[in-house]
């Protein structure tokens, strides 16, 4: 179906989905609402095996909350907190091409996403800038960075609005991968690709174990991945991979 805010494209087992409100690729209730249809339909589509998210135009990845949208929709705010832990316990992997500044929710919105790959851009930027406006990250900055980068670096930079250019972030560990701008979407699709070709029951039960345990407790996720280790051993890929190691052969996947 099309949409307004956002444009969805699938190729290769990858969605696309480029957030399309330049230049600065805010978040209104709208494009939040349009997001979760896209969820919904990646969560029941056999075909889509990873999420690529990215911004139209060169400037923003997402600069965050629409504040003049916020201002009519009350309850934007939790909107975003509900739906950026969505996507943090997504079950198929989402890849987050930072095409330009990711500041505020833009940034707790690739915190989220299982993977970040910016473009090493002379003027892109990232941070949680809340506090200059006398305010806190609200959609889980406060909570994903520092498990990222550690507590010390979170606090320098949440309490200083620390905007950090590719490589700083990359040295830190922010974000795993950079690339020149003019390759980010190709080298992001090249990983989105690669990830795709992993066997998808796998994948999903390896993600589902690390969720469980960062949002319920060591316990618990060990519990997740002991049902995930008899899911994957009764699946027609796990047959096809041992068949293909005493083949050598690249195995195929086909999610089943």
């Amino acid at each position: 179906m099309p949409y307004e805010n956002l444009i969805y494209e699938k190729k290769d087992h990858i969605g696309l989905v480029t957030i399309n409100r330049p230049p600065a690729n805010s978040w209104s209730l709208a494009a939040m609402e349009e997001l979760e249809s896209i969820l919904g339909e990646t969560e029941k589509d056999p075909e889509i095996r990873v999420i690529l998210l990215t911004g139209a135009g060169e400037k923003c990845f997402s600069a965050g909350m629409d504040v003049a949208d916020a201002t009519k929709n009350p309850g934007l705010g939790a909107k975003g907190r509900d739906l950026w832990r969505r996507v943090d316990r997504f079950e198929k992997p989402i890849v987050a091409a930072i095409n330009g500044h990711a500041l505020g929710g833009g940034l707790e919105l690739a915190l989220s996403c299982h993977f970040r790959i910016m473009a090493d851009s002379p003027k892109a930027r990232i941070g949680l800038t809340e506090l200059n406006l006398g305010i806190i990250p609200g959609w889980g900055g406060t909570q994903r960075l520092y498990r990222i980068i550690g507590k010390a670096r979170a606090l320098d930079m949440i309490l200083f609005s620390k905007r950090l250019d590719a490589r700083e972030a990359l040295a830190i560990g922010l974000v795993h991968q950079i690339c020149a701008p003019e390759t980010l979407l190709a080298e992001a699709r090249e990983f989105a690709g690669a990830l795709a070709k992993r066997p998808p029951i796998a994948v999903t039960s390896v993600l589902k174990a690390i969720t469980a345990g960062i949002y319920e407790g060591l316990d618990q996720g060990l519990a997740m991945e002991a049902e995930g280790a008899k899911v994957v051993a009764a699946s027609q890929d796990a047959i096809e991979g041992f068949t293909a190691f005493f083949e050598k052969r690249e195995p195929v996947f086909t999610g089943k």
